[in-house]
């Protein structure tokens, strides 16, 4: 299959250009020529089928035509070897818990995908692969699990400082070996930028042999797709889903999934303040801005690099995305009285990204009190400790052990400014 430029449907690289090189030269975003769909012989037995078995039938779909069954069966099975169970709350009010991989994040799906698919594309190459991540929080933590030790690769992790946790921080920081941090002095989307300056670079981009782990990245969405599936099947309505959004990858691929034949009667963006597409679903007017800082600090995106697929699935249409998609934002006031009430109510640890996910669902039940929602409950809460600590009280969350182990861990960062000129330098002096 060839992969085409958001950008400039001429522009066509096939699977193994548009995975390891991640970003076109015109600065848009690879899509697939043709958007796969699951035939009716999957839908009918979808909902016996193994989680696993779901994963191969959408990666299969995907890159089964560029990469043989045996090693996509291999990519699948390693990626998924933990669950992502579903909790009910109430019969309608359901979460869909994403966070039980090695990092505590939905991140680890497709960073573990990925990992293991770009693995195969060099397997017969001998050029070290220098992966770039912009991270707002957990998909730094992810990759950096996926890839650690991983031979021919090192990863270049760029965070904004005084912007994620400290337990995020050090899983960013400490692992060593061939992952190694920038703390950039400024926001998310300044670390978005400066990534996209290097692959804009084509000279340095291939001179460094570079490839992204950021959703920009389509191997990074394929996968997440797997769960929408797997959570659809385990209730009897058509769903609603509820995506806590960022950078919006994990929305888009939820509308992958509904590509794929997933029914799906509403999508739900739920974000904090930084509510640029929110905005947009209401007035048709997209205006990227600055982040903000809250508290759910992996939502703390003004400009999400995935609207521009959400526009090509949508054939640009305004009208036709909102008419599939409903768009609520919420302050960290609102976030932090959630956190509580799921806690009082249902006894349930709810994280603040899901907190705003949790939010949105009860807006839109509100409106349309027979839906079933499914929220997606993206990181584990001990991540946020301080945070859950304010709200539910010390020693209510544990911290599991995989997390605990790094608090006492070195954190090793080089700050540096937001600056394309001196990252770029940086880049060439790790050459």
């Amino acid at each position: 299959m060839l992969y085409h430029s958001t950008n400039n449907s001429a522009h066509r690289v096939p699977l193994k250009e548009a995975i390891l090189r991640s970003l076109p030269p015109d600065n848009g975003l690879y899509m697939p020529d043709t958007l796969p769909t699951l035939g009716a012989d999957f839908w009918k037995i979808w909902r016996e089928l193994s989680f696993q078995e779901i994963g191969y039938a959408v990666a299969e779909a995907f890159f089964g035509e560029d990469v043989p069954e045996d090693a996509l069966s291999e990519i699948v099975d390693g990626t998924l070897e933990f669950d992502a169970p579903l909790v009910s709350l109430t019969p309608q009010d359901h979460i869909l818990e994403l966070f039980h991989g090695p990092t505590l994040a939905f991140k680890d799906f497709g960073a573990r995908f990925m990992a293991r698919l770009m693995a195969h594309l060099t397997k017969d190459e001998d050029r070290m692969l220098t992966v770039l991540v912009a991270t707002s929080g957990d998909t730094g933590g992810a990759v950096a699990s996926a890839f650690h030790k991983v031979p021919g690769t090192r990863v270049i992790i760029l965070y904004p400082k005084g912007k994620v946790s400290g337990l995020q921080e050090k899983q960013l920081t400490a692992l060593g070996g061939n992952i190694s941090a920038l703390e950039i002095d400024g926001t998310f989307d300044d670390c978005q930028r400066l990534v996209k300056s290097a692959f804009l670079d084509r000279e340095l981009s291939e001179s460094l042999n570079l490839t992204s782990a950021n959703s920009i990245n389509l191997s990074r969405l394929v996968p997440q797709s797997f769960y929408y599936i797997h959570s659809a099947r385990q209730v009897e309505a058509e769903p609603v889903f509820v995506i806590p959004s960022g950078n919006f990858g994990n929305l888009t691929a939820g509308l992958l999934a509904h590509q794929l034949g997933l029914p799906v009667k509403k999508f739900v963006a739920a974000t904090n303040i930084n509510d640029v597409v929110p905005a947009y679903l209401k007035s048709g007017d997209y205006q990227p801005r600055p982040s903000q800082a809250t508290i759910s600090n992996a939502m703390d995106v003004g400009a999400p690099s995935n609207f521009a697929r959400m526009k090509a699935l949508f054939g640009d249409s305004w009208d036709a995305m909102r008419g599939k998609i409903e768009g609520y934002a919420f302050t960290d006031e609102q976030t932090r009285a959630a956190v509580r009430e799921v806690k009082s109510t249902f006894d349930y640890n709810i994280d603040p990204h899901g907190a705003v996910g949790w939010l949105a669902a009860q807006a839109w039940r509100e409106e349309h009190p027979g839906d079933t929602t499914i929220t997606l409950e993206t990181a584990h809460p001990s991540k946020f400790l301080d945070v859950m600590e304010q709200e539910i009280g010390a020693g209510i969350v544990d911290i599991p052990e995989r997390l605990a182990i790094l608090a006492d861990k070195e954190k090793v960062a080089l700050p540096m400014p937001a600056d394309e000129k001196i990252f770029r330098d940086h880049l060439v002096s790790q050459a």
